[in-house]
């Protein structure tokens, strides 16, 4: 079939079979099909949706248009987590740690930052020397010895999602859930996963800001995955503040290491952090129930394995051998470092999480232009939660700056951001909801 006709049947609302969908897809990978056939296309996919069997063929057609990764020599459950994005969100840092340190292989392909949000590559790139994109040997071996890898994703993985997504980046077809759906799908099978849980995010610093909006796309993508042979669940979880207690690059691998060592317990981020933990152990077998696989979890983290594995992880990647017990000596610290104050007494009650991260991005830890580079030094830090009450002149938070002028207008900027009210607020949990298949 020509690629017009599969164009002009889903146009028409018509259900597309799996083989039209694998040959539109092999047309986009060998450049047979256009970039005004594929926009086509996915303003038709905007416009009409897709069945979840639809969703499903395109999914697997986009992971198998490239390499598919085989991991049957390595005799761990192979497992992944991928979060929809936010601010002050790195649970992957710790994450994957932990869930090695349980018995897991976790060959975590993560990503840059994308608008307002974070990203995982960018904030292993504040560790000299460590690689986000080794050979495939490195990374399989990296996975096989240590338990965990999280690097970039390569050429070879699912390359018509590189080229479909570009195209979508500049037709206004990037909310699509079908698309959005098989795009995250596509990479992650390509991984090889036996297992998956899905992080989707819902918040005034999340993509999705309303609920109803995030449980679609989280049910989509449960339900997508498990149609692909992979078992998944998904928590949607709250975005209604920055998740860690810093935001930028290198303050948030600062703040990793002092999770791993204990320095964090009590938090929203080692809630979070356990439950994906659990999760992660459940789904791949390794414990009967979610109570038991958050104390090995716990446990992984408690007894200093989850750092130990950490630090061979970065190691193994060509960062230092000692990043867990001699971090200072390799972060680099940004030239000014500036507290926020609290303007009035209260409790802070909201934050414009979405205004925290564009902060970051004005700091220069982040990019406007996607070929703009990152000063890895800045950021924010000791932010405080939530619910935490305040005199006027506290320490609310510090400013990491590349001068004086930068960290005057971001300390004005984020205390702007936060609203101090006289009574205590009506805090959102940390997860909303459970879904899987």
């Amino acid at each position: 079939m020509l690629p017009q006709e599969t164009i002009l049947r889903k146009r028409s609302g018509e259900p597309l079979t799996r083989e039209e969908i694998a040959r539109f897809i092999a047309g986009v990978t060998d450049g047979s099909v256009s970039e005004g056939q594929v926009a086509a296309l996915a303003m038709a996919i905007w416009f009409n949706g897709m069945m979840r069997d639809e969703t499903v063929a395109l999914t697997l057609a986009m992971r198998d248009s490239g390499d598919v990764l085989d991991w049957s020599d390595i005799d761990r459950p192979i497992a992944d987590k991928h979060s929809t994005g936010g601010v002050g969100d790195n649970v992957s840092l710790m994450l994957a740690p932990i869930a090695a340190a349980c018995g897991l292989a976790v060959p975590m392909i993560s990503g840059r930052g994308l608008g307002h949000t974070g990203g995982t590559l960018d904030k292993l790139e504040s560790i000299p020397g460590y690689t986000i994109m080794p050979s495939a040997d490195l990374f399989r071996r990296t996975v096989k010895d240590v338990g965990c890898a999280i690097i970039g994703q390569t050429t070879a993985l699912a390359p018509a999602d590189k080229r479909i997504y570009a195209i979508r980046d500049v037709t206004a077809t990037v909310d699509s859930v079908p698309l959005i759906t098989a795009s995250i799908l596509s990479k992650k099978l390509a991984a090889g996963l036996q297992s998956l849980v899905l992080d989707v995010k819902v918040g005034n610093g999340a993509f999705m800001t309303d609920a109803a909006e995030a449980e679609t796309l989280a049910r989509s993508l449960v339900e997508v995955a498990n149609g692909a042979g992979v078992t998944t669940s998904a928590l949607i979880t709250d975005m209604n503040q920055p998740l860690a207690d810093a935001a930028g690059n290198a303050v948030e691998i600062a703040n990793c290491l002092a999770f791993l060592k204990g320095e964090k317990a009590g938090t929203r981020l080692e809630r979070i952090v356990l439950a994906f933990a659990a999760e992660m152990l459940v789904l791949s077998g390794l414990e009967p129930n979610r109570p038991a696989a958050e104390i090995q979890a716990a446990k992984a983290l408690s007894s200093g394995v989850a750092a130990d594995v950490f630090g061979r992880m970065v190691h193994a990647l060509g960062g230092p051998a000692d990043i867990v017990e001699r971090s200072q000596t390799y972060l680099q610290p940004a030239p000014v470092i500036r507290p926020v104050i609290a303007t009035q007494a209260g409790y802070l009650s909201a934050c414009d999480t979405r205004g925290v991260g564009l902060a970051v991005i004005e700091l220069g830890g982040g990019r406007s232009r996607p070929d703009d580079a990152i000063d890895h030094r800045v950021g924010f830090d000791r932010l405080l939660p939530l619910g935490t009450k305040v005199e006027k002149g506290d320490e609310i938070g510090r400013v990491h700056a590349a001068d004086a002028d930068a960290a005057a207008r971001a300390a004005e900027r984020l205390a702007a951001l936060y609203t101090i009210a006289p009574e205590a607020p009506a805090l959102s949990p940390d997860i909303l909801t459970r879904i899987s298949a």
